[in-house]
């Protein structure tokens, strides 16, 4: 009876432009900070959607959302799909937003088929999955997982005003009652752009993504002392930056050693005090970003960049501060929602390969405790956190035909 039936494709395409023109940028990105007043708009335009669709929406604590198409039998946990709608600063169109709306689009195409399915679905935002604005990146879903605790993650601080995760819930009326960890899932499915080359380069339709790389967030602070540049030799001196140069191509070297598949990053977020061009730097805080698909391989990674940063402190005279903020274990997806993944790309006839994550994702936290798998569409060159992100409307397509026939397979249909 489901066999024949596809998603909308120009309508999920307008979905996503739409989306986009909230927090557009002048290089065609997207520009829409977690709980910011575009990240409200956002949240707005798609439970409006959601109303049309005849789903009913709950938000969490954390200010997630959960738009529920009901099914047969209510007493079952439903099956989720969704990713979120924050992006980076300057962002891309397609990042996140893209499996929001292939849920949405999901639900659409159900309703116009008058198909009903014996579990429930569930269309979910996740709220800030990128961190750029609240450090670190998947939190809410890192609250569901029982990886951060609630109170913890409510105190974060915006990286642009100081306040915190919950007033900005708040201030922007998406400081919801129910409890995070209190919301079940049977199975949770995320579509997601690859961010990566691979799909794009070798003309493969769709990503079945049966794994996700470990990485470890860390918040490193340098203290020296803070001198004139002229009158201060050059023996002696505590000078901040010159440490952070040397741990930042100890970060490199580090992944390297590890190559292929390691990533080792000293992020963008770097401040340099006092701020003068005539006095030495005294201070440096900065971020780093390192990632491998073995846990082993990642604490060897670890270990390395603690005794580096120790190293060039104890060399120049610094005093080091080192916290690891967010550490997300390698992810094996479930086997099962893998499976039907693969066997909704077959009845399809669509190509597709399995494929590694090497970017972390909201589903990575949740299949701690739900059977969970992700499925990646190509985007241009493989790029992502950048105005120029760039999908193709077929591409995509593709990718939610494959959603809509993996939860029909899962969720199951009524007779």
């Amino acid at each position: 009876m489901t066999d024949d039936i596809r998603i909308d494709g120009a309508r999920l395409w307008d979905s996503i432009m739409a989306m986009a023109e909230i927090g557009a940028t002048a290089n065609g990105g997207s520009h829409r900070l977690t709980l910011s007043d575009e990240d409200k708009a956002a949240r707005d335009l798609f439970a409006r959607c959601c109303a049309d669709a005849g789903l009913a929406m709950t938000v969490d604590e954390m200010g997630d959302m959960f738009a529920r198409r009901r099914g047969a039998e209510e007493d079952r946990a439903p099956v989720g799909m969704g990713s979120h709608l924050d992006t980076q600063p300057f962002g891309g169109r397609f990042d996140g937003v893209f499996g929001v709306l292939a849920g949405l689009e999901v639900i659409r195409t159900l309703n116009d088929h008058g198909i009903n399915t014996v579990a429930p679905l569930e269309v979910v935002n996740w709220t800030n999955e990128e961190g750029a604005r609240f450090a670190p990146s998947m939190l809410a879903s890192g609250v569901y997982g029982g990886v951060f605790d609630l109170d913890w993650a409510l105190a974060r601080r915006a990286v642009d005003s100081g306040a915190s995760l919950l007033d900005e819930l708040e201030r922007i009326g998406y400081r919801g009652e129910a409890p995070v960890r209190d919301h079940a899932f049977s199975a949770f499915f995320e579509c997601h752009i690859e961010q990566g080359p691979i799909l794009d380069a070798e003309g493969i339709a769709v990503g079945v993504v049966n794994a996700a790389q470990g990485f470890r967030w860390y918040d490193i602070s340098l203290e020296g002392f803070a001198s004139h540049t002229g009158s201060t030799p050059m023996a002696g001196r505590r000078n901040a930056l010159l440490g952070l140069a040397r741990i930042a191509q100890a970060v490199d070297d580090i992944a390297h050693e590890h190559a292929p598949l390691a990533r080792g990053t000293v992020g963008s977020q770097v401040e340099v005090g006092p701020g003068s061009r005539n006095v030495i730097p005294g201070r440096v805080n900065f971020t780093v970003d390192m990632r491998h698909p073995s846990a082993e391989t990642l604490a060897a990674m670890d270990a390395a960049l603690r005794q580096v940063c120790a190293e060039s402190a104890a060399d120049i005279g610094l005093d080091l501060s080192l916290e690891q903020i967010s550490y997300t274990a390698p992810v094996a997806f479930d086997a099962d929602c893998v499976a039907a993944l693969k066997r909704a790309c077959e009845r399809l006839g669509v190509s597709h390969q399995s494929i590694t994550s090497g970017a972390g994702h909201d589903a990575c936290y949740v299949a701690d405790r739900v059977p969970t798998a992700m499925l990646f569409a190509p985007c241009k060159d493989g790029i992502s956190h950048h105005e120029s992100e760039s999908a193709e409307p077929e591409d995509l397509e593709a990718v939610c035909n494959v959603l809509l026939h993996a939860v029909l397979d899962v969720a199951g249909v009524v007779n």
